[in-house]
């Protein structure tokens, strides 16, 4: 365990001190900061606009973050062959990719619990209302699991293929399930759905890590709407992405202990 917990240690440090991640991580929290002038913009109403421009930015932002942050760690290591020096010690190749990835999740709860923070300070002196700022922070919170998810698989793809192809594949799986999940799962439940129609889907959704799951923002932004149970819902989408985190970390295992570094 204490050859895991050094790698992520030092992935933290390297992953602060990276400039592009700073440069993605102050853009974010500019955008939050000067979000409440933007927010007059619009006819609607101004609270609304608000909480859904500020729990924009951050979903953007983590997202960014998530795959320009992991796309490189592996490829960077074996580049600059400072993997020979690590795994000469008695570190295994599991625990160096476990290593990684606890390490980019870390950084990834760093820079989401700043912007998280900066979210809050901003909605409260705008509204003044600590229970309507306890509700906003479910949604980051929810997130950061979908970010974790998303690092799992560029983790994943980093073993075996090069960055730049990695960013998309990494973004194209991220789109397709936050925006294209709801799709295929209408497609699968739906009883008049022509069986090749609903094998396809039911695929895609057991393949697909579903991240439409984390989009909670709906019920906070708009408070007619309702998660019923959702301490539960909330319980459920969790386990669901550890799950999916650990099938990924171990197909990225299993390649790359094949894998000639």
């Amino acid at each position: 365990m204490r050859p895991i917990l050094s790698i992520a240690q030092t992935t933290i440090g390297e992953a602060i001190r990276r400039r592009v991640l700073l440069i993605i991580l102050l853009i974010g929290v500019l955008f939050l900061v000067v979000a409440p002038g933007l927010g007059v913009l619009s006819a609607r109403s101004e609270t609304t606009v608000l909480r859904g421009m500020m729990l924009g930015i951050i979903q953007l932002t983590s997202a960014v973050i998530a795959i320009v942050l992991t796309v490189y760690m592996i490829p960077n290591e074996i580049e600059r062959r400072t993997i020979y020096t690590i795994l000469s010690k008695p570190v295994q190749r599991w625990q160096f990719l476990v290593g990684k990835y606890l390490g980019a999740v870390g950084a990834l709860l760093v820079m989401m619990a700043l912007m998280s923070s900066v979210m809050a300070f901003t909605f409260w002196l705008q509204q003044r209302d600590l229970s309507a700022v306890a509700e906003l922070i479910k949604a980051p919170a929810m997130y950061f699991i979908q970010m974790s998810l998303l690092a799992a698989v560029a983790i994943f793809f980093s073993t075996f293929v090069a960055p730049l192809v990695n960013f998309f594949l990494t973004g194209g799986m991220y789109l397709l399930g936050s925006l294209f999940n709801p799709f295929f799962q209408t497609l699968q439940d739906n009883s008049n759905t022509p069986g090749a129609a609903k094998f396809f889907a039911t695929v895609v959704n057991t393949l697909l890590p579903n991240f439409a799951n984390y989009n909670v923002q709906n019920p906070i932004i708009n408070p007619q709407q309702t998660i019923q149970n959702e301490g539960t819902y909330y319980l459920q989408i969790t386990v669901y992405g550890l799950f999916y985190i650990a099938i990924l970390l171990v197909g990225g295992i299993l390649v790359f202990d094949r894998r000639e570094v």
